[in-house]
């Protein structure tokens, strides 16, 4: 009898170790467990023809940032598939390798088409999806809708299924239908507990929705059961730091910062090493609370060594924010003068929010409020466009209110936190709303 994966697909192996291992690996990687790379190398030495395996080692290379060996493994991912692969499987493989290789507009046309014929291809379908997927690092204004409603249109294929139900949910409360995606995340999530995705996809909602002591249970009562190398338990406890903020406990989210989240001490993939050390430490600042200049300057040199070129618009807009606070001008410049060029030759697809940004957070940083004001009010709408999740990005929603009461216009703050109320609780929104009487 031939293999299949776990939704019903044949596999083009003869060996049940290798089906076995990968079926394994393919679950470990949708639940962000450990593991996962593990599992896919006793799949490749089984049968070290099976081109799947390969392909999806590669994705878990990509993850860490592992370039060369993910291009490696990918173009031999393509040879096999050649030769021994169904149509099926070389769409696959093709799908991820383009993805792999950072052609995104390639990489999602080929998602499209793929899941438009073979919509139980849960490894394809998870490149779009999520807050670091293809549709969020796009470029596109609607990211939060296009993830949503894909989801809808092929849930008929899923049913109660713990992966799709993790990623379905996500993407309702990132598209604003946050009762409903916490409902549907929760079903997954209740499905499988050893899925890191759904933790971090309810702490989502949960944030959304303002269940911050729910959230910190959550995570207390969860984390013990997951690894610290796994790729989300940092970022899952930076959620608990921001539940901290909220409260205005620094001590706390700073405990937690050294714990998990400074670079000497995580084992996170390198763009959740700079994105969440930066946006903690941003925060901490933006809200009045002391960081010692010797975190910013470590966590400065890590990410210089991790992202020393511009790249995602998203990583870009985390480098701008070490380079404004430790004042290094010179590093903001060269990165800005690039994005520029970037910009002008059609190369960047988040457009001209992310050079606003830039200059915003630097004058931030300079306080000069004012004219971080003045550079972010025609952009706001556009900031979604860097990628990211609703949280990530709301620092900088964040600044711009502190800028605002910073240089005096209460009027304009005060509508922009009652915008922000009526959409979701925050007990820091409401204590920024009384100090302005």
């Amino acid at each position: 009898m031939a293999h299949q994966d776990r939704y019903g697909l044949p596999l083009s192996t003869e060996s049940d170790a290798a089906a076995s291992a990968y079926r394994e690996g393919v679950d470990l990687m949708l639940s962000g467990w450990t593991g996962t790379a593990e599992a896919l190398e006793r799949a490749v030495a089984a049968d070290p023809d099976f081109a799947l395996s390969h392909i999806a080692r590669a994705r878990v290379h990509a993850f860490y940032q592992q370039g060369d060996l993910a291009r490696s493994k990918a173009a031999l991912a393509r040879k096999l598939a050649a030769k021994r692969g169904t149509a099926r499987e070389r769409s696959h493989v093709e799908t991820l390798a383009l993805a792999i290789e950072g052609r995104l507009p390639e990489a999602i046309a080929a998602t499209l088409k793929h899941v438009d014929e073979w919509p139980r291809d849960a490894m394809v379908l998870s490149l779009p999806l999520g807050a670091f997927g293809l549709f969020a690092f796009s470029g596109m204004a609607d990211h939060d809708r296009a993830r949503h409603e894909l989801c809808e249109r092929l849930a008929q294929h899923y049913g109660e299924d713990w992966w799709f139900l993790t990623m379905y949910g996500w993407a309702m409360t990132e598209n604003g239908d946050v009762a409903r995606g916490r409902g549907v995340t929760e079903r997954g999530f209740n499905l499988r507990r050893a899925n890191a995705h759904a933790a971090h996809a309810v702490l989502h909602a949960m944030f959304e929705d303002g269940s911050i002591e729910a959230a910190d249970r959550l995570v207390d009562d969860w984390i013990p059961s997951y690894d610290r190398a796994g790729i989300l338990h940092g970022h899952i406890r930076w959620h608990q730091a921001l539940g901290e903020l909220e409260h205005g406990d620094a001590a706390r989210a700073l405990s937690i910062y050294a714990d998990v989240l400074q670079p000497s001490a995580t084992q996170a993939p390198p763009l959740n090493v700079i994105t969440d050390s930066a946006s903690l430490l941003w925060r901490l600042s933006a809200y009045g609370h002391t960081v010692p200049k010797t975190l910013w300057q470590e966590a400065d040199n890590a990410a210089q060594k991790l992202f020393p070129k511009s790249s995602l618009s998203f990583a870009d807009v985390h480098m701008a924010l070490f380079a404004a606070a430790t004042q290094n001008r010179e590093a903001l410049t060269a990165r800005l003068a690039t994005i520029e060029q970037r910009l002008a030759e059609g190369k960047l697809p988040a457009g001209p929010v992310v050079p606003a940004i830039f200059r915003a957070l630097a004058a931030f940083a300079d306080g000069d409020y004012a004219s971080c004001v003045q550079t972010l009010a025609p952009v706001l709408d556009q900031v979604v466009r860097i990628g990211g999740s609703h949280a990530q990005r709301e620092l900088i929603e964040d600044s711009f209110v502190v800028a605002l009461m910073r240089s005096g216009e209460l009027p304009r703050a005060r509508a922009l936190l009652n915008a922000r109320l009526h959409r979701r609780p925050s007990l820091r929104d409401k204590l920024w709303q009384a100090a302005m009487g």
